[in-house]
């Protein structure tokens, strides 16, 4: 029994030396919350909990969790969760996104801290978001460039710009190209511009993008 006891000291004291350091809410499903642990995407329902991080619940897009005793509250896309001496906010290298039922890589992130929808697209050469989304988050694109796209209704005009920041979790990528469009679009598309910053792997529903040096 006490090499039982002595066992489970051990294994405790290791579980804490491998406690999760990163945790970002990546979307929800219902009332379960997609967490992103020290790069390992996990669903967790209220009262669910994995390597030290317990859902507590989701309200008003944001995800109340327990790290290792601390209560944080985690916005989509955005927010941090840094235990111990972890990295400073905005200082992660990978990001991870798992595919929706309609197999598209859709995550919350930002422009110039201001919050919008990316969808990943890899056939897009630019970010490229719409004229009404540019204006809602406020970017002054009418002195731009002037450019033309071309899309699957044909070559429309386009605004050249260039993003200050954009993040995605606890990734910043700075001055990022690219277009603002007159045609609606539901998401921000997030095309090569800042793709290839990455080195991408995807595996099945899991896309992992890997910040290069």
């Amino acid at each position: 029994m006490a090499a039982v006891a002595l066992l489970g000291l051990l294994f405790s004291a290791a579980y804490a030396q491998d406690a999760p350091r990163r945790v970002t809410f990546n979307g929800a499903m219902g009332d379960k919350a997609l967490l992103v642990i020290d790069g390992q995407p996990r669903t967790l329902a209220p009262g669910a909990a994995w390597r030290g991080v317990r859902l507590i619940g989701i309200a008003g897009g944001e995800a109340k969790v327990d790290v290792d005793g601390q209560r944080l509250s985690l916005r989509i896309g955005e927010s941090q969760a840094s235990v111990g001496d972890g990295p400073r906010a905005g200082a992660g290298t990978q990001i991870v996104l798992v595919a929706g039922t309609n197999g598209h890589f859709i995550t919350s992130g930002s422009i110039n801290g201001r919050t919008v929808d990316f969808l990943v697209d890899t056939g897009a050469s630019t970010v490229s978001l719409s004229q009404a989304e540019a204006d809602r988050i406020g970017l002054s694109f009418r002195d731009g460039k002037r450019g033309m796209a071309h899309t699957a209704n044909g070559p429309v005009p386009v605004n050249q710009v260039t993003l200050n920041s954009v993040r995605i979790g606890d990734v910043d990528t700075y001055n990022v190209e690219a277009i603002v469009l007159p045609a609606q679009l539901p998401h921000v598309l997030l095309g090569n511009s800042f793709l290839v910053r990455f080195q991408m792997k995807r595996e099945n529903d899991r896309m992992v993008l890997e910040k290069r040096p």
